[in-house]
């Protein structure tokens, strides 16, 4: 097998901010070339190996096609029925629920199994049977009750090695890491069986499944000391756990002294690099396995595709849709439900609705992927669309579970969707889904969203034990758009609870901070931030960013934000929109620029902070070709950059471009009818009168800032008599009542 070129780095614990290793290759990483070896076109990709048993005896024989077929209720009254067992031999009974007890794990029929265990127990013969037994203890672990595996194994007078091997797997396949350590210490230390290629892998998954790489290197010195390492199956064991446990650079050294590997040993190198962020490797390792005559499974390929959705990068992602079309795997469920999932996290929502469209064979996975992607984006009608449909077509695959209504929460975000959440709410609390933590704080979460914080607390107050993030759920919301007192608050009780703030938690206390502009406390909470290290986390800088643009410290904001290594997109947006808020024009338009040489992308926030400097400044050439930029990125729909747009051109005294502008608008809000009203409000009191009445018509209500706009024109004019009907009409006509600058707009035209 040809091995590949992988420069590993000095380190990859990525706690310790090293550089990631380097997966060398020549090719784009959104280009992959052909397999080497022919792709099948059918929807499988390899045939299904046949039964090793090659069965000759009709008893046998026929308790095997009634398996085959699923029928296990009838395989064991077959089995059961003396009469016609009475010529069979012991060999060929012991064969026979061998095979029933394989099917019954395969099937997870516990209750069947069960009467196979008790039958066993019957007769005397097979009582100690060591392959029977080490069959029912697999048979309790694929059903899911390692409790019933131990019985077993305790239940013998003597055990032998496949036995401990066993019960150390089902352990770790049941996720009971500590009980299979445990297992595989009781087996080292109180017998005298030698740990094999088999036991080794199972207590390495139970290491990786613990995040304990310090007893996965004792585990990986106990393999080559045993000259077990060079084990296909030990070898894909650890860099499995070296990855999972994020280092990565001892994962690439297992892979690259790896005397055979397979194609588990090169999806665990995928996976490694996938979850540890570093999605370049991990293409670059799809291209590696083509070259060397692999061909992909469907476990690569459910691995590949979160990475393109977690990077936004549809491209990759429509290629390895085309590889899985050549492969024949796209009506495979894992695979076309992770490709519409990847569809719906890149803003491809389309696309995945097609593909949900044409599976026949849906789960609750797949409903819950397309039930997340319209609630991402906004879509609140087809988010409940969805459900409903879903709850309409239950059956065993698909039940709506705790992230069904995970995935719906974030589609209520507007206080008009508060009748909605209370009956999910009701609906999750019926269903028992409201004892679940996430979903919980979920709910405190998204009733702040709506507004109802009175809501919130009764959730949170609900929750009996309450967590770290059932704290940060009420905080985090409170400090951003709720009440930030009451956040900091929640915070000294969460203190006095006994619990430890994390990164979040801190953050969310800048942001209060910064609302109430409480810099002297900002700054202490700065100071222990300092001294415990973490400065470096993105959320709690950004916040502290945040917190001195709020308090005017803009040169201590500063020095934050160019300390920063690896800026991410709201690292610039939080400096851009300082600038801006603290009427710095000049140096908002030269940190875009730097934006912009650095390879950042604007986006939205970005672009509308730009626009507000261009306008503060009158720079209407800047303003031109930044419109330019923002029409060349499809940037302009939004409705924020629509308004800054036009908020330029007008302050820029360029109102016939504004007007160009404003009459190809599609849906014009009363945003955007009150900056086209306060620009033509310098000098054309006329065209104001006529854009008031035109958005009359149209079912629009004026608010505080479009007579602001009527006011300003009329004293530019003089129109004193119009102007004082308006402030009349405002307060008596419209109920809305008239603040500080309607009254000097009224005192500067009487003056």
């Amino acid at each position: 097998m040809a091995s590949v070129s992988v420069t590993p780095p000095v380190s990859c614990h990525y706690r310790h901010n090293q550089p990631p290793p380097t997966y060398s290759t020549k090719r784009s990483h959104n280009s992959i070339p052909p397999p080497k070896a022919p792709l099948p076109f059918s929807t499988a990709q390899t045939q299904k190996p046949t039964n090793s048993l090659q069965l000759q005896q009709p008893f046998l024989q026929h308790i095997t096609n009634l398996c085959e077929s699923g029928n296990l209720p009838e395989a064991l009254a077959f089995l059961q029925n003396d009469s016609q067992n009475v010529s069979v031999s012991a060999p060929e009974r012991k064969d026979a629920i061998g095979v029933l007890l394989q099917v019954c794990g395969r099937h997870k029929d516990i209750e069947i199994g069960r009467k196979v265990h008790h039958m066993i127990l019957e007769l005397t013969q097979f009582r100690n049977d060591f392959v029977l037994n080490t069959r029912l203890i697999t048979m309790y672990s694929l059903c899911g009750s390692p409790l019933d595996s131990r019985s077993v194994f305790d239940g013998l007078e003597r055990n032998n090695l496949f036995m401990w091997n066993a019960l150390v797997s089902a352990y770790a396949r049941n996720e009971l890491y500590h009980d299979a350590v445990k297992t595989f210490v009781g087996l080292v230390s109180e017998t005298e069986f030698q740990p094999d290629s088999f036991t080794l892998p199972c207590v390495i998954k139970a290491c990786s499944g613990l995040l304990d790489v310090g007893l996965g290197r004792e585990v990986h010195g106990m393999a080559v000391k045993m000259a077990l390492v060079s084990d296909v199956f030990v070898g894909n064991a650890l860099v499995g756990m070296y990855g999972k446990c994020g280092f990565l650079e001892d994962a690439v050294r297992v892979f690259e002294k790896m005397p055979e590997r397979n194609l588990v040993s090169w999806n665990s190198m995928i996976r490694g690099f996938s979850e540890n962020g570093l999605c370049i490797e991990s293409y670059g390792l799809l291209r590696e396995i083509l070259v060397v005559g692999l061909l992909p499974d469907d476990a690569t390929v459910v691995t590949l595709l979160p990475v393109c959705a977690a990077e936004g990068d549809i491209d990759m992602g429509i290629a390895i849709h085309a590889l899985v079309v050549k492969l024949g795997l796209s009506e495979e469920l894992m695979v076309s439900n992770a490709l519409m999932d990847m569809y719906a996290k890149c803003g491809y929502l389309s696309d995945a609705v097609f593909l949900f469209g044409k599976n026949n064979n849906r789960n609750v996975v797949t409903w819950n992927s397309m039930i997340g992607g319209f609630s991402r984006e906004g879509d609140v009608s087809g988010t409940f669309d969805l459900l409903r449909r879903m709850q309409m077509e239950e059956d065993e695959n698909v039940k709506v579970n705790e992230v069904t209504i995970l995935n719906v929460l974030p589609a209520c975000l507007e206080e008009d969707e508060l009748v909605s959440l209370k009956e999910i709410h009701g609906y999750s609390f019926k269903h028992g889904f409201h004892d679940d933590e996430l979903v919980a704080n979920a709910f405190v979460s998204a009733y702040t969203k709506c507004g109802s914080l009175h809501y919130a607390q009764h959730v949170f107050f609900g929750i009996e034990k309450k967590t770290v993030s059932s704290f940060n759920a009420l905080i985090g919301r409170l400090a951003q758009n709720g009440d930030p007192r009451m956040a900091l608050d929640f915070y000294f009780e969460m203190k006095d609870s006994g619990l430890d703030p994390d990164c979040f938690s801190i953050g969310s206390l800048f942001l209060a901070c910064a609302h109430l502009k409480l810099l002297r406390y900002g700054k202490q909470i700065h100071a222990c931030v300092l001294r415990n290290g973490l400065e470096r986390d993105s959320f709690i800088a950004i916040s502290l960013i945040s917190l001195y643009i709020h308090c005017g410290k803009i040169f201590s904001a500063c020095e934050l934000f160019y300390r920063m290594e690896g800026k991410s997109l709201v690292c610039w947006n939080t400096m851009l929109s300082g600038y801006s808020q603290l009427g710095l024009p000049d140096e908002a338009l030269h940190l875009f620029r730097e934006m912009i040489s650095d390879g950042v992308r604007p986006y939205e926030i970005a672009i509308t902070s730009v626009f507000e400097a261009c306008s503060q400044l009158s720079a209407l050439r800047l303003g031109k070709e930044l419109h330019c930029f923002a029409l060349k990125a499809n940037l302009v729909d939004d409705m924020f950059v629509e308004c800054s747009v036009l908020d330029m051109y007008a302050k820029s005294g360029c109102m016939e471009q504004a007007q160009t502008v404003f009459d190809n608008l599609k849906d014009k809000d009363l945003a955007l009818w009150n900056v086209v009203i306060a620009g033509y409000g310098i000098g054309n009191a006329n065209k104001v009168l006529e854009l008031f009445e035109e958005m009359q018509r149209l079912g629009l209500k004026p608010d505080g800032f479009t007579f602001i706009g009527i006011l300003m024109a009329c004293n530019h004019v003089g129109m004193v008599s119009v102007g004082l009907k308006y402030l009349n009409e405002m307060q008596g006509l419209y109920r809305i009542e008239p603040k500080l600058e309607h009254y000097a707009c009224a005192v500067d035209m009487l003056g």
